[in-house]
Order: structure tokens, then sequence, then C-alpha cells
């Protein structure tokens, strides 16, 4: 049941390995599945570098915006994990040693914990933790960004328990479509532009298709009003006298 208002998220995968091609990235289909699928809409991506002033730069930048962002990558201990530091320093915050994260790992390495692993402790100033259940240990969020590790069999439980606990499920979006022959997409922009003025809750496309069969899928993405919307674009089509149109 959709209980929730419907979120636009952002995320960002962090990693040279990602970039170089020496890893595959597995995250944007996930995401774009597990978000979805609670009825969200996944707003953009990026993919970046380990690169401090780069990871500082992007944070930076998403943090000033409203939706949420999940972030998978360089959390851990190793002098190439840059994103706590990164994180700290674009929310304006000191890095410190979280009480709660030490915690956790020196319950899990004890004196192993020192000098190098108690260092995925020090962490942005006031932020909240993460449950990591595969082993515990945590990610964390600040300023509506989910820090979590890059390792998918960590981060996609991780980001489902986000989910179901602070976002819910809303009304998932739906699409409608018609196939159009016989006409160069540029004589359809003013078309689109006038029912983007008359249906501003939906989201119109125009994805051309360029194979044996050439033709134009034109239609809408949103949540209501999107019968209404396309038999008005039927009507509207046939008025232009704009040949072969059906049904997707």
């Amino acid at each position: 049941m959709a209980t929730e208002t419907q979120q636009r998220f952002g995320l960002i995968v962090i990693g040279d390995e990602v970039l170089n091609g020496a890893r595959r990235d597995q995250h944007l289909e996930r995401f774009k599945e597990m978000i979805g699928g609670r009825g969200h809409e996944l707003a953009w991506q990026w993919m970046l570098p380990d690169d401090p002033e780069v990871i500082t730069a992007h944070l930076r930048f998403s943090m000033a915006r409203a939706e949420p962002v999940f972030v998978c990558g360089g959390i851990g201990a190793t002098p190439d994990d840059h994103t706590r530091g990164c994180a700290a320093a674009a929310a304006g915050v000191a890095l410190t040693r979280h009480p709660e994260a030490v915690a956790l790992l020196e319950e899990k390495f004890g004196e192993a914990a020192y000098p190098h692993r108690i260092l995925m402790a020090e962490l942005p100033e006031g932020c909240a933790l993460i449950d990591n259940p595969v082993n515990r240990i945590p990610g964390f969020m600040v300023c509506d960004h989910w820090f979590l590790p890059g390792f998918p069999k960590m981060a996609w439980p991780m980001a489902e328990q986000v989910l179901e606990t602070r976002y819910g499920l809303a009304a998932r979006q739906r699409e409608v479509a018609l196939k159009v022959r016989g006409i160069p997409e540029s004589q359809l922009v003013p078309l689109m532009e006038r029912f983007g003025e008359r249906f501003p809750e939906l989201k119109m496309f125009s994805l051309p298709h360029m194979d044996e069969d050439p033709h134009i899928l034109l239609g809408f993405r949103g949540r209501d009003r999107l019968e209404e919307a396309l038999a008005a674009l039927r009507e509207a089509l046939g008025d232009a006298r704009i040949e072969e149109v059906a049904p997707r």
C-alpha cells in the first residue's frame, strides 16, 4: 500500500576501479530497481574517481540540493578511501571518532582494531550510523546523504533498510505512449511544449527509434491524468494530420 510522497534520489558511485574498468558498476541498475520498486525515482547518477578535490566539490553541490543521495564507496581504512573526510568537508563539520562506531569496531576486531581499522570510525561530526548486517562495520548519514560501502553485498541490504524505514512506499510511476511515424522529431517540439504546459504534473518524452521500423514513441510518465493526457495527444496528432499513429 502506497503511504508516502514520491521521492527523487541521487546516486554517487566512487572508485577508480570502476572508472578504469577493473570492476563493472552494478549499483546503477540495482538502485533503480530498489528505488523504483517502492514508487520513488532515481533522478541522477554520478561516477567519481578517488580524488578528494573532485569528491568534495560534487558532495558540496549535491548537499545543497533537495533530494537524498546514496553514496557507495571509499569509506574503508586504506589511504585511497577519501569519502569520509570529503563528506565532512562538504558538510562543513569536523571529522571525529564516532563513539558508537568505535564500540562496534572494537567489538568486532578487539585489539586488532588499532591502529588502522579504527580509522573507519572517523566520521563527520553529528552523523547518524547505518547498520551493516553483513559485517557490522557501519555506514553513516549526514546532510541526507547515505554513505555505504562500495561492495554490493553490503551496500544493497543497507540501502534496502534505509528505503524501508525512512522513505516507505509511494504510488508507482507509469508510462503511456503512442507510436508516431512519418514526421521528424523537430516538428513535434511545439506540440510537446504545449502539452508540457497543459499537464505540468507529467513528464512528456520523445524517444526516436532508428531501425527497420523507424518511429517515435511520444508519451508521458507520471502517476495521475495519464489516460486524459494520452487521449488529448491522440486528438492533437489527428488534428495535425500526422499519419500512422498507433498505441504502444
